[in-house]
Formats: structure tokens, C-alpha cells, sequence
């Protein structure tokens, strides 16, 4: 069977989507529309078709998303709760056979990661969003993004690049699947250039299941020393101290309740870097980086790139 050629990215002019428009656009296979809000002036990848909506408007939401093989969604830390949600009924409503849900990241698989941290429980509201709607979703399962979580803040990976300090969760030798940006969307653009449906691979056999992939298993030992590497620095300029993972969760857990948002992204955290091997989800269910053919990266090239988006002030905030 043919494979998947009409795609609708929501976000497309963000950091995350436009890592996956540009991977697609590379292929060669598919016609990308963009889903913006009306107004808005991101900029987009040239050779992608635009269709700007008001998301309060149902029935134009649903109007954009029709003839589309398979949405995209990737939306703004700062969106609206229930945006997620309205987004996915209107795919249904449009006929959308498949939607990648704004869910990348931790194992939704591993049961104590759905109940346990925040992301998991963000998670499940994702999925109930599906509920009763007549679409499959596919949700990519990739880690925590190398570039955004290295570069944000001590409340992610634990790492002040500018500042030249880093608080190690536990001893910071728990090794985790990570990705980096350009990695997902080359595992988006390989998966919806395979057929539809038929003998496998094809995207059908992700229906409604999670897609596994990774760029590095890495610690937070393993990111100091890449630094080290791309900086010129050893230990002695660094300030590095040390914090239990569970001493970690509670407190982001309580900035969380007292309105700090960077409560919440240390919770996550916290718990996907427990030393239990639940950030380690290849070594559970295995990825499919090889039947999607993508490449193995350079941890130091992926570090470099941080480097350089601190050096130009870089926050998820200002997407």
C-alpha cells in the first residue's frame, strides 16, 4: 500500500515542530500543512502549506484538518489545557486516520511511570483526549529532548551551563534514553514514508501503540564530561553537588503546588532519573531505530548544539 503523503502539523513553527517539518520536507514524499493560529508570525519551513485557523472555531479547525492522512501535534508549554483535546475531537470529526499526540518522551508502557511522575499522568490525559473519537493515535516514546533538557534550567537535567554548575540526581550515574530533536523528526519522516498498512514494517503496525526510539543512553556523568569536551573545562571549573532523586521529586512536587511551572519539569524528572531503570526503556522494549533506519549521532555534536543555544539565550518560553 501507498505510504502516508498528506500531513498537518499543529506547532510547525516551534522548535519541536519544525524539527519534524524539516525531516518530512527533506524526504521528498509528503505535502505538509502547517495549522496556525490566525495572526500568528513564526516562520515557518519553506515548501509547507499553510492553513491559519482560530482554534475556538470548530468547525475551521475541522475544515483545515480535512484530506490529511496523519496530524502532528506538537503545541507551546504555555497552551491552553484544553487545546490538546479540541484538536484531537476535530481530527476525528475530519477523518484524520492517525494523530501523534503532544506526548514525547517518557515509556507510557511502564506503569509506574504513568502513575508515578508528572509527565505520566499528563500522559494519560493525552490519551483519554481519544476517547470516543474516531482517529488512532501513534505516540512517539523518545526520552526527554537532549538539546531542551541540557540547556534549560537545573530543574531538568540539573545543569547551569552558563553558570558552570550541575546538581547530580543521586550519584549522576543513571543512564537514560534521551533524543535529540533532529532524531525525532527523522523517525517521523522514515516512519510515514513506509506503507500504510500491509506486510510489516508499515505504519499500521504502530496503531495505537507506542513508537520507541533514542539518539544516546546517557547519564548525567556521561553530559559533564561532553561538556567538558566541548567547553575545555574539567571538574575543578564546575561546582557539582549532589541531590537524592527522591528528595528532588518532593521538592519539585511542592514549587509545582506554589505556582513555580519549573516544579513540575523537576518532578518529571526526578523520576524518570530514579536508579531503578525506568528512563531506560530500551533495554525493556527495544527501539526501532534500526527499522527505521535512522543514524547514530555524535553525543558531543548534540552537546556543541546546546552550547551554542545558551551562548544565544535560548527558553522554551519565548517559542
Amino acid at each position: 500500500m501507498a505510504h502516508i503523503e498528506k500531513v498537518a502539523i499543529v506547532g510547525a513553527g516551534g522548535r519541536v515542530g519544525g524539527a519534524f517539518a524539516k525531516e518530512l520536507l527533506r524526504s521528498g514524499k509528503h505535502i505538509i500543512t502547517a495549522i496556525t493560529r490566525k495572526g500568528s508570525k513564526s516562520a515557518l519551513p519553506k515548501g509547507i502549506k499553510v492553513a491559519e485557523v482560530d482554534y475556538d472555531d470548530r468547525q475551521a479547525l475541522i475544515s483545515a484538518l480535512k484530506g490529511h492522512q496523519f496530524l502532528i501535534i506538537t503545541l507551546s508549554v504555555t497552551a491552553p489545557g484544553g487545546l490538546h483535546g479540541n484538536i484531537v475531537k476535530a481530527a476525528g470529526e475530519a477523518r484524520i486516520p492517525y494523530v501523534m499526540p503532544n506526548m514525547y518522551g517518557s515509556d507510557i508502557q511502564n506503569p509506574a511511570i504513568m502513575e508515578e511522575s508528572m509527565n505520566g499522568r499528563a500522559y494519560k490525559e493525552r490519551l483519554a483526549d481519544f476517547d470516543g473519537v474516531d482517529t488512532s493515535w501513534v505516540a512517539l516514546v523518545c526520552g526527554f529532548w537532549y538539546e531542551w533538557s541540557l540547556a534549560l534550567d537545573k530543574a531538568t537535567f540539573g545543569f547551569d551551563i552558563a553558570g558552570r554548575s550541575v546538581t547530580f540526581y543521586d550519584d549522576g550515574n543513571t543512564k537514560i534514553d534521551v533524543s535529540t530533536w533532529d532524531q525525532c523528526g527523522r523517525a517521523i519522516a522514515r516512519l510515514l514514508s513506509l506503507p500504510e498498512s500491509g506486510a510489516s514494517p508499515c505504519v499500521a503496525d504502530w496503531k495505537n501503540k507506542p513508537l520507541y526510539i533514542n539518539s544516546f543512553k546517557v547519564s548525567q556523568r556521561d553530559m559533564l564530561d561532553s561538556l567538558h569536551r566541548v567547553l575545555g573545562t574539567t571538574d575543578k571549573d564546575w561546582t557539582i553537588d549532589f541531590e537524592p532523586t527522591d528528595q528532588r521529586l518532593k521538592r519539585g512536587l511542592e514549587d509545582w503546588k506554589n505556582g513555580n511551572r519549573l516544579g513540575f519539569a523537576m518532578a518529571s524528572y526526578a523520576r524518570v532519573l530514579y536508579p531503578n531503570g525506568d528512563g531506560d526503556f530500551e533495554s525493556k522494549w527495544g527501539t526501532s531505530n534500526q527499522v527505521l533506519g535512522l543514524p547514530k549521532e555524535d553525543l558531543d555534536e548534540a552537546t556543541k548544539r546546546v552550547v551554542e543555544m545558551v551562548e544565544n539565550g535560548w527558553s522554551p518560553f519565548k517559542q
